[in-house]
């Protein structure tokens, strides 16, 4: 007998005819399943992944984070090519850090974005030439502005008023004129499908857009600085292009008025773009964002009557997101009666401790058996973690085989992005590792955390030969 959709499934989640089927634009592109129905990721089995790493376990299939990034820098340099000026792209760390992720992004071409100091020891440790990291942050400390300046990071994104003087003094204690921005506020909201236009601005980044004048003159002002143009940053996860179009004519009448007392010769549209997540998300494809995105510049600077900027772009997501998978393994399982209708709980080794995103932004994931495949009619399941909290869900809802029980390895897509980057220790749980896959290889790009990690962080813990006589 077929099974029937359960009605307590979200309106956009489908039952599914194959509980196995990797459904596209979610996986690595290498992701594949063997005749027994095993999870393949760059070649390597993920049942073996977890046998040799243990779970929870990030994978990062190396191949596909290294493609999206070349691929997406080479679209956007062709379509801004053709309209007469050059894009530069910033791979936006925050997404995911780590030396060897450093290095697969300076060998595709592409910048790195970073936001911290710790950021910007891996970005260096990671061999990135300073002049082409960018330095974000609405509250930079007075070391970390220090150490970006004597380093020699190619631009600092300033974010208030009282930065201004603070990158200036930096930038003169280390003998260096520093190149930089000024972030800005266009009234542009974007999420998703759908966006905002404001003239009110109640966030803590950037300044009001028609500030920007009076704070360029000050930035001019300095002669340890050197004003490049504004930066903007829209929003997250954005389907569309139509936020950015609205955002980038906002800028582009300023950047114009800009023009009379000095020159700007670029403009930072931010990042943002959006990926699948689940089978109903439909993200713009990079080709698209790019052709629209140059038009809207090349249109807006005709009707100013301006020379084309140099437009620079931050993507992060896009690009390592759904070369991610996180592997767990199943402890329990608990069927649920609501109003008569069944939901089964799925409880994992992992939660939010090594993927907060549920918790935070209600966001969506799906979730696929990972070491066999199975028969079984489709049920309705949400994937809990083992931390106490109510809200440490994984999965809110999808299919998997009725059959799935203690000991089956799960697979998560799409968790490249900003799962590891905001891992934590919640309940001692230690972080999980991250692994790189290619080639039928894998190695290890972070180490995960033991007992021992945590506890040797502990002042009042003692080991155990301490105290002994």
């Amino acid at each position: 007998m077929t099974a029937a959709p359960n009605p307590l499934a979200p309106d956009w989640l489908r039952l599914p005819a194959d509980a196995n089927a990797l459904a596209p634009g979610l996986w690595p592109t290498s992701a594949s399943r063997t005749s027994t129905g095993a999870l393949v990721i760059g070649g390597v089995n993920a049942a073996d992944l977890a046998a040799e790493f243990g779970t929870p376990l990030y994978v990062i299939d190396e191949a596909d984070a290294r493609a999206s990034a070349a691929d997406l820098l080479a679209v956007f340099q062709a379509e801004f090519a053709r309209i007469g000026t050059r894009a530069k792209v910033y791979y936006a760390g925050k997404a995911f850090l780590s030396t060897e992720v450093v290095r697969w992004m300076i060998a595709a071409g592409l910048n790195i974005d970073v936001c911290s100091g710790g950021e910007l020891a891996v970005a260096l440790a990671g061999g990135a030439d300073p002049e082409r990291l960018g330095f974000h942050g609405n509250n930079k400390s007075l070391a970390e502005l220090d150490e970006a300046t004597r380093v020699g990071v190619g631009t600092i994104v300033i974010d208030s008023e009282v930065e201004i003087g603070r990158v200036a003094a930096a930038a003169a204690r280390n003998n260096r004129v520093q190149n930089v921005r000024l972030r800005v506020n266009s009234g542009v909201h974007a999420h998703t499908h759908e966006f905002l236009a404001t003239s009110h601005e109640d966030q803590k980044f950037g300044i009001v857009l028609t500030d920007a004048p009076r704070l360029v003159g000050l930035i001019r002002a300095e002669p340890a600085l050197n004003f490049v143009g504004l930066h903007c940053h829209i929003g997250s996860q954005i389907f569309g292009a139509d936020g950015f179009a609205e955002s980038a004519a906002r800028l582009l009448d300023v950047h114009a008025a800009l023009l009379v007392n000095g020159p700007v010769p670029e403009l930072n549209l931010g990042g943002g773009f959006g990926i699948a997540y689940t089978s109903a998300d439909e993200p713009t494809p990079i080709r698209e964002l790019a052709v629209a995105l140059a038009d809207i510049v090349a249109a807006e600077c005709t009707r100013l009557n301006i020379p084309l900027p140099v437009v620079a772009f931050e993507p992060g997501r896009v690009i390592i997101g759904r070369a991610g998978v996180s592997l767990y393994r199943v402890g329990t399982t608990k069927a649920v009666d609501v109003s008569g209708t069944p939901r089964l709980y799925v409880s994992v080794d992992g939660g939010m401790s090594d993927n907060v995103r549920p918790a935070l932004y209600g966001a969506d994931y799906a979730v696929r058996l990972a070491d066999r495949a199975s028969t079984a009619a489709p049920v309705l399941v949400r994937i809990a973690g083992k931390h106490c909290e109510s809200g440490d869900i994984v999965v809110d809802s999808d299919y998997l085989p009725g059959d799935v029980t203690p000991g089956d390895l799960l697979a998560v897509p799409a968790t490249g992005a900003y799962c590891w980057a905001l891992s934590n220790n919640y309940n001692y749980q230690g972080r999980a590792p991250v692994v790189a896959v290619v080639d039928g290889l894998a190695r290890v790009l972070v180490r995960g955390e033991t007992i021992a990690d945590l506890l040797a962080r502990d002042t009042g813990a003692q080991s155990p030969t301490e105290g002994e006589s």
